[in-house]
């Protein structure tokens, strides 16, 4: 995203209308460039009014986010940093390549368009500028890669927690780490990590959560989806919104570090959308194994209770069988 296009579109952010010469004279850039860069923001998935003798009005305020207010909220005592960016390729990836050169543990980037924003299995996450929380956190642990197991079901539990917190009922996990609402995805965790086998090792955990998604945005979303907005009321600002998972989040990272996911597994259980319900299991060879959803292990493998017994599998997508 061009910085112009950001900066008009912080200062159209209250949604009323501001006249082109006052924008063109503000940036130092004539008024025909304010019109080709606002030009842009539909594909972004806003629409921006042009009224003769008004000048741009977009459709509804955005709500853009502030790291000086969420570390507000965060209070002094947070483990977190947070840094927000206009726009980047993907929070994950940015603070993996630092974390090759530098200190990164409690580093949160957070971002207001990710232009290549990921989900597991290389989906690209959708979400539009304002329309969705991305953000990555950086958090050392002093055990290898292999303790980092259950890491994103951890992470997800943290998110149910904070939609809990801001008042939504009715938020369940999928294994292994999505957040979902009445059977519709709410929000997605990308772990990856890096270092030694046996220690120290970090990791980079992204989350991507539906705040409120624009119908341009939706139509490029081949799942089904919810976003904050249609199931909060009321619905928290954006910073208020970040200030609480990372709240729950570092609240759930403590107790990782210390245990790993068994003192977890209970409080993740009791939110399991298919916990002791008929499921299929489907594998990254294609086969597809069905049963019972018994609930998780303590590394975070899923329990399946099958026609040949009971089962624990580590890799695959678990969805609902059909009846």
């Amino acid at each position: 995203m061009k910085p112009l296009l950001i900066s008009l579109l912080r200062q159209l952010s209250d949604g009323r209308f501001h006249s082109g010469e006052d924008l063109a004279r503000q940036f130092g850039v004539s008024r025909a460039t304010v019109w080709q860069s606002l030009s842009e923001a539909a594909t972004l998935g806003l629409q921006v009014f042009r009224v003769r003798g008004r000048g741009y009005r977009l459709d509804y305020p955005l709500d853009l986010l502030d790291g000086w207010t969420i570390s507000e909220a965060l209070g002094d005592c947070s483990p977190f940093r947070v840094e927000v960016l206009d726009s980047v390729e993907s929070t994950n990836s940015l603070l993996l390549e630092r974390a090759r050169q530098s200190e990164v543990h409690g580093v949160c980037v957070a971002a207001e368009l990710q232009t290549r924003g990921r989900g597991r299995q290389g989906r690209v996450w959708h979400s539009g500028i304002a329309g969705g929380l991305t953000f990555s956190v950086a958090w050392q642990f002093k055990s290898g890669v292999t303790a980092l197991s259950g890491l994103s079901l951890a992470a997800g539990l943290a998110v149910a927690r904070a939609c809990e917190a801001l008042g939504v009922v009715g938020v369940k996990l999928k294994w292994p780490n999505d957040v979902i609402h009445n059977g519709r995805k709410l929000a997605g965790i990308l772990i990856e990590v890096q270092g030694e086998m046996l220690g120290p090792s970090s990791a980079a955990i992204g989350i991507g959560l539906n705040y409120r998604l624009a119908p341009q945005v939706l139509a490029e979303i081949d799942q089904a989806v919810v976003d904050f907005a249609a199931i909060a009321d009321p619905l928290p600002s954006r910073n208020k919104m970040l200030a609480e998972l990372l709240r729950a989040l570092g609240n759930v990272l403590t107790e990782f570090e210390a245990g790993g996911f068994a003192p977890l597994v209970a409080d993740w259980e009791a939110r399991h959308a298919h916990q002791m319900k008929q499921v299929q299991l489907l594998l990254p060879d294609r086969s597809v194994i069905r049963g019972v959803a018994q609930g998780v292990g303590a590394d975070g493998s899923l329990k399946i209770l099958t026609a040949g017994g009971g089962m624990q599998f580590n890799v695959g997508e678990v969805s609902l069988r059909g009846t």
